[in-house]
C-alpha cells in the first residue's frame, strides 16, 4: 500500500507522455494532409482543437513534474499522486481520443499508431485504481 502513490504517479507519467506522442504525430498528420487545397491544420476549428490539447497536454506535464519533485523531495501524498493519475488519464483519453477523430478514417486503422495509442489509453484509466476511486481518495481527505 506504501508503494501506491510512486505507482500511480508512473501511471500519470505516461499518460502524460502518451498525450505528448498522439499530439506530436496529429500535429504532423494535419501538417501532411490537404483538403479543399490546404493542409487540415490551416483550418481554424482544427487549429482551435490542437491548441486545446497543447493547453490540455502542458498543464499535465506540469503537475507532473510538481508531483515528481515532491516524490524526489519526499513529500508526495497519496492525494496528490491519486490528482495526478486521475486527471492525467482522463486527459489522456480525451487527447488521444481527438487526435484519433482529427486523423479521419485512418485513425482507426491498426496500421496507425494512433490506433494503437487510442485503444491502450483506456486501461490507464483502470490499473492503479479506477478514476472513481482517485477521485474518492482525493475527496475523502478535504474537509466536507
Amino acid at each position: 500500500m506504501r508503494h501506491l502513490p510512486r505507482e500511480r504517479l508512473s501511471i500519470a507519467v505516461v499518460a502524460v507522455a502518451v498525450a505528448e506522442q498522439a499530439l506530436a504525430m496529429t500535429l504532423g498528420y494535419c501538417k501532411d494532409r490537404h483538403t479543399f487545397g490546404q493542409p487540415i491544420g490551416n483550418h481554424q476549428g482544427l487549429r482551435w482543437q490542437l491548441a486545446e490539447m497543447q493547453t490540455e497536454v502542458s498543464l499535465g506535464r506540469v503537475f507532473v513534474d510538481r508531483c515528481l519533485q515532491a516524490l524526489l523531495d519526499g513529500e508526495l501524498t497519496a492525494e496528490q499522486a491519486a490528482q495526478a493519475k486521475y486527471w492525467t488519464t482522463e486527459m489522456e483519453n480525451r487527447v488521444v481520443d481527438r487526435c484519433l477523430q482529427l486523423h479521419g478514417g485512418y485513425g482507426y486503422m491498426e496500421e496507425y499508431p494512433i490506433a494503437r495509442l487510442w485503444r491502450n489509453a483506456r486501461v490507464q484509466r483502470i490499473y492503479g485504481g479506477t478514476s472513481e476511486i482517485m477521485k474518492d481518495i482525493v475527496g475523502r481527505s478535504m474537509v466536507l
